[in-house]
Parts: C-alpha cells; sequence; structure tokens
C-alpha cells in the first residue's frame, strides 16, 4: 500500500513539474522573492526523492527497484527547474545560500549544472534498469556533482 502512495504521488508530482517546465520561467518571477522560493522549493524537493534514492544506495532501508525509479524520475523531471530561478536580480530579496560567483561565474555554474543533469540522467536510467550496484554507482555520481557545485557556488554559512 505504502509503495502505491508513493508512486501516485510521484506521478502527481511528475504532471504537476511537466505542467510547470512548459511555461516560460522567466514570465513566472514578478519579483525577484518569487524566483528565489521557486528554486528553494524545487531544490528541497529534489533533495527529498535523491534523499530516498541514496538511503537505499547506502542501505540505510531496504531496496526497493520500483521505489528508486519512481523517485528517480522525479528528480529527473526537477533537476532543471531551480536553473531558471537564478536569474538577474535573484542574489537579492531573501535569505539565500546562493554565493554571488553564481552570477560572477555564469558559465563555470552552467557547466556544474550540466554536469549535474548529465548525472542525473545516468541515475534515471540506471533506476530503470533495477540493478542496485549500477544505482549505487549512479547516486555516487550525481552525488559528486551536487557536491562539487555546492563547494563552488553555496554559501554553508547561512544554513
Amino acid at each position: 500500500m505504502e509503495k502505491r502512495k508513493l508512486l501516485i504521488a510521484a506521478s502527481c508530482v511528475a504532471s504537476m513539474v511537466g505542467l510547470c517546465a512548459a511555461l516560460p520561467a522567466h514570465a513566472q518571477f514578478q519579483k525577484p522573492e518569487h524566483a528565489i522560493k521557486y528554486r528553494q522549493s524545487s531544490m528541497s524537493i529534489l533533495a527529498t526523492h535523491f534523499g530516498r534514492i541514496a538511503a537505499m544506495a547506502n542501505g540505510k532501508v531496504p531496496f526497493d527497484a520500483k521505489a528508486v525509479a519512481a523517485n528517480a524520475e522525479v528528480v529527473s523531471m526537477i533537476a532543471k527547474l531551480p536553473l531558471a530561478a537564478f536569474g538577474e536580480g535573484t542574489d537579492k530579496g531573501l535569505p539565500t545560500r546562493a554565493k554571488p560567483e553564481i552570477w560572477k561565474e555564469s558559465a563555470k555554474f552552467k557547466e556544474a549544472s550540466d554536469k549535474m543533469i548529465g548525472e542525473i540522467a545516468k541515475l534515471d536510467a540506471a533506476a530503470k534498469g533495477g540493478n542496485l550496484d549500477q544505482i549505487k554507482a549512479a547516486v555516487g555520481g550525481v552525488g559528486q556533482s551536487c557536491k562539487a557545485c555546492h563547494d563552488s557556488f553555496q554559501n554553508d554559512d547561512l544554513k
């Protein structure tokens, strides 16, 4: 029953994300605060679903291939959403852990974002295959790409 609820919830989230992604991102944000809330919310959802996969890959919770696949699908769909919310002027307006380097070194930030999206695509493919060893390797790749980006572009002093 719990697995069914997870799949239904993931499907609903995926549908909503798909609808949101179809809209031009810049038109969604009338104020910098809206963009900041949007990217923080999408990062939170991303972290939650990736965390569920990582917990299984690390043996902290029992492995469930269907749950991994459902969570990986959500991660894959949500991964691009926060990126649209790092537009000009979104470095101020609300407390944010984003470092100024995001806007000063935009090419480097885009490269790090592209790397993360590529690693997430590998995770999604591994999750669809259901092989735990491949999933573990893909989780490691995603984790490394997230850490590299956070090390360069996230201010940990504001946690």
